[in-house]
């Protein structure tokens, strides 16, 4: 239809997706419904779609959580997207509806999923999910991923399209990686370690902070202290990380990882094994947290259980400060000793922090996976929008949550996901999930489907 016509008979409500270009004008009417022009996936008749799904908006507003709310818009998007079934993913035509809501106390608009919100998507959002559960969750290239998807599903997918979805995707979970930052700064325990990475042959470092619950990887140009004095300013707890020299100028306590220490001690006695000086530190100090490793083991982290052990350290230091050592190797390791007293056995003094730093080591073990996929084949830009979908993904395992899940629901927050999802099992069959169903898609989007037959 012309244009002038449409907007004429329809008027500009045409154009709720979006101004859609060119002077005609696809027209997609449910008659008494809604109406519309759009430059995406339409059918002549609804009765196409292969699947009509219907989606609920919350109850409360996203912006300011009040519930006073009056129906808006009713809109439509048909799309190329993956239906998953308990055994089974198989290609379909989908027209999702979406009712939204205008916030009487903001004025916020809100119901319609934010990938939705271009009227001319001709992929659906489970696509989307399913090539970013692969790329990041299982770390497949994104190459080997176009080759499945189009030998598969006969999408016909380019790489620009499969690159477009990571950038999209980034964007859409930009938020959460910065909420799970801020979490991390406000906790009382971070985990902290850096690595290199590859940016196209160019060196570059990514830091990760973490503490028992969620993940954040920093991609910097340098290895620099002042990075990580930026992102910890004002955390007051307690840090864990290895003894690089750029951490010991934050202010807060920290605690340096034993195992790195118990490493180096290693390492010296096999570099010198006739040093008999350089044993006796050795054996003093497995002598040393033998006992606290058992107290662990029986107790757990609890410095009630744990500061007995302070006057071990105390025997230990001052068998150091009496000794007279000759050789180089236990020279140094004495005034290493001396001059980390006060960041070794931090843990002996706090509940719930560490002797050592494995949970950031595991963190940098999922981005190793990821580096060797890469190949330092991506930008900056891409590199740090793979960190960003990472950071999520690291912190649905540290959680038990399913990364998949997450993506298919739609959600952001992670921590309002997992209560979703406990609320949800709590209240299905005794904590059964049903089989199809996201947990995800049963308590932020509350899908209302059914199917139609194929022409």
């Amino acid at each position: 239809m012309k244009r002038n016509e449409a907007e004429e008979k329809y008027g500009f409500r045409l154009y709720q997706g979006g101004a859609v270009p060119g002077t005609e004008l696809r027209i997609v009417e449910i008659p008494g419904i809604d109406v519309q022009a759009c430059g995406g996936t339409h059918l002549n008749n609804t009765n196409e779609a292969e699947k009509i799904v219907v989606l609920k908006a919350p109850l409360s507003c996203p912006e300011c959580g009040k519930r006073s709310r009056k129906r808006n818009r009713l809109l439509t998007r048909t799309v190329q997207d993956l239906v998953f079934g308990r055994d089974s993913v198989k290609r379909r035509v989908v027209q999702y509806v979406f009712q939204t809501y205008l916030c009487r106390s903001c004025g916020h608009e809100y119901g319609l999923h934010e990938w939705y919100q271009h009227g001319g998507r001709k992929w659906g959002w489970n696509v989307v999910a399913y090539f970013l559960y692969h790329i990041v969750g299982l770390r497949i290239p994104q190459r080997t991923m176009q080759n499945s998807l189009n030998r598969m599903f006969g999408f016909g997918l380019m790489h620009s399209t499969l690159n477009n979805f990571k950038t999209k995707a980034a964007d859409h979970y930009s938020a959460t990686k910065k909420g799970i930052l801020e979490r991390i700064v406000r906790g009382d325990l971070i985990h902290a370690d850096e690595t290199r990475a590859n940016i196209k042959g160019h060196l570059a470092y990514v830091w990760v902070l973490t503490n028992l619950k969620e993940v954040v990887y920093i991609l910097a140009e340098s290895r620099e202290g002042e990075i990580v004095h930026t992102l910890l300013k004002g955390f007051r707890g307690v840090l864990v990380s290895d003894f690089y020299a750029a951490y010991d100028a934050i202010d807060c306590p920290q605690q340096k990882c034993l195992i790195h220490l118990m490493r180096d001690l290693n390492d010296e006695i096999l570099h010198n094994p006739f040093d008999q000086e350089m044993k006796s530190i050795a054996i003093g100090f497995a002598d040393l947290i033998r006992p606290m490793v058992d107290t662990i083991d029986r107790h757990g982290l609890k410095k009630r259980f744990l500061r007995k052990h302070l006057v071990e350290v105390d025997r230990f230091y001052k068998f150091l400060g009496c000794a007279d050592f000759k050789s180089d190797a236990a020279s140094k390791c004495k005034q290493r000793f001396e001059k980390n007293r006060d960041t070794l056995f931090t843990f002996l003094r706090f509940d719930g922090v560490p002797w050592n730093n494995n949970n950031a080591e595991h963190a940098i073990k999922a981005f190793a996976r990821l580096r060797d996929v890469i190949s330092g084949s991506s930008s900056k830009k891409g590199v740090d929008e793979y960190l960003t979908l990472l950071s999520v993904a690291e912190t649905c395992e540290y959680q038990g949550l399913d990364f998949f899940d997450f993506l298919r629901s739609g959600e952001k927050d992670v921590e309002a996901f997992a209560y979703g999802r406990h609320r949800y099992t709590s209240r299905d069959n005794g904590g059964q999930t049903s089989g199809h169903t996201t947990k995800g898609e049963a308590v932020f989007t509350e899908k209302i489907e059914s199917e139609r037959p194929t022409g």
